[in-house]
């Protein structure tokens, strides 16, 4: 096996035990949104607090969203910035490689 491939294979290993280490030490743990405990501290910290405004979503639905609904939408707004981020780096580096190919006729 070369060096690289035994580099990105042990790189894997250690994300990998990052991502599933928290799970099984931090066992009573909750995971819950920086929204909720942003709110539920300011709750907290100053008694009948209302929020200035409600979210866009939740005034034309009449209600809060689900959480599934929630989730789909990060990831959607997730993958559209990952996909322009690739384009744009794709596009860069074409640039870079069609620019070498004139300097070389």
């Amino acid at each position: 096996m070369s060096k690289d491939k035994k580099l990105v294979i042990s790189l894997l290993i250690v994300v990998m035990l990052m991502a599933i280490t928290p799970i099984f030490v931090l066992k009573d743990a909750e995971f819950g949104g920086s929204d909720d405990a942003g709110s539920v501290m300011i709750e907290s910290i100053q008694e009948g607090y209302e929020p200035w405004f409600t979210p866009v979503l939740e005034n034309a639905i009449g209600g809060e969203l689900p959480g599934e609904v929630e989730s789909l939408f990060f990831c959607l707004q997730t993958a559209i910035g990952v996909g322009v981020l690739a384009f744009c780096m794709g596009r860069m580096y074409e640039r870079k490689k069609l620019g070498k190919e004139e300097e070389d006729l």
